[in-house]
């Protein structure tokens, strides 16, 4: 296995967008792009990344940007520019062209995390769905079905709160975004409990700058207008007949509404889609399925599905 660490330049015109590829040995038999979360960097996903170059996937990802490396400095961190949502939208499509372009005409396939599931839901509708024509399958975990008017109430008070400024805090869009996030944990001992069950993995989260910093109110603006075109109905009915989609999440995720909101959105797609749509519901795992203490059995589901989808 070969890791290689790339740069290519962001849609804002001024950053450059972090990237990394896990290689095979030998040639790929399929691609997988991961799309990560909130406040969080690519090389988090590297023991997963690893896993799929076992089984002959070659694996690439980007530090979206305002996260990991694609900051222009430190006090970019959080912050998505002026037209933050269809940049990243951009650079996520950017990343699939080059990789595409070194690794023609083999499978290509997405699974986004988090906010990631919400940007990758977006990503497949874009342009009447025209960017979901050629993937053979894509994973969302960590997703969910909030509301639209608390998305919109949201939306609202990121731009009351200015979307400009660079470096701004959010505490009032922090509470609304996590407040109730631990209320189904029984005695937690951190903020960050709601992620998984495996303490180490709290710890190191904890303790790495590049998973503690705050969202301005520029990208939560921008983060709820993504979630916006990831609910619309009207985008999704334009998806590919057949397209493999697989929902995944932990029973105790508060992201999916501990299930519900999950199941929601299995239901939405299954029902206004023409795709090939499954679900799977980890008992007792909490919102990171690839962290949890269950993770080895995670790993295997995930391979099965995307070896079914480039059998």
């Amino acid at each position: 296995m070969n890791k290689r660490e790339f740069y290519y330049p962001s849609l804002d015109g001024r950053t450059q967008i972090h990237a990394i590829a896990w290689e095979p040995e030998g040639e790929p038999k399929a691609v997988l792009q991961i799309i990560h979360g909130m406040v969080e960097f690519i090389d988090r996903y590297d023991d997963f990344a690893r896993f799929m170059t076992k089984h002959g996937f070659l694996v690439v990802g980007e530090d979206h940007l305002g996260h990991g490396e694609s900051v222009i400095s430190d006090k970019y961190h959080g912050y998505f520019g002026e037209k933050g949502n269809a940049w990243i939208i951009g650079d996520i499509h950017n990343l699939r062209k080059k990789i595409q372009e070194e690794n023609p005409d083999k499978p290509y396939l997405m699974l986004g995390h988090s906010m990631g599931s919400f940007l990758v839901r977006q990503y497949i509708t874009e342009n009447n769905a025209e960017y979901a024509n050629g993937l053979s399958g894509v994973i969302v975990m960590g997703t969910g079905w909030q509301p639209q008017p608390l998305i919109k109430i949201g939306k609202a008070i990121s731009k009351l709160l200015g979307v400009k400024k660079v470096g701004k805090k959010a505490p009032l869009l922090d509470a609304m975004a996590f407040g109730s996030y631990l209320k189904r944990i029984k005695n937690p001992k951190t903020t960050q409990d709601w992620l998984t069950r495996d303490n180490n993995v709290v710890e190191w989260y904890l303790n790495e700058p590049w998973c503690t910093f705050k969202f301005t109110p520029n990208a939560y603006y921008h983060m709820f207008a993504g979630m916006l075109k990831a609910h619309d109905i009207n985008r999704m009915k334009f998806l590919p007949e057949g397209l493999p989609l697989l929902f995944c999440s932990g029973a105790e995720d508060p992201v999916g509404g501990w299930g519900e909101g999950v199941r929601k959105t299995y239901m939405v797609y299954t029902d206004n889609t023409e795709c090939k749509t499954d679900i799977r519901i980890y008992h007792d795992d909490r919102h990171e399925i690839l962290n949890e203490l269950d993770k080895e059995q995670v790993y295997d589901d995930m391979l099965e599905f995307l070896n079914t989808c480039v059998a």
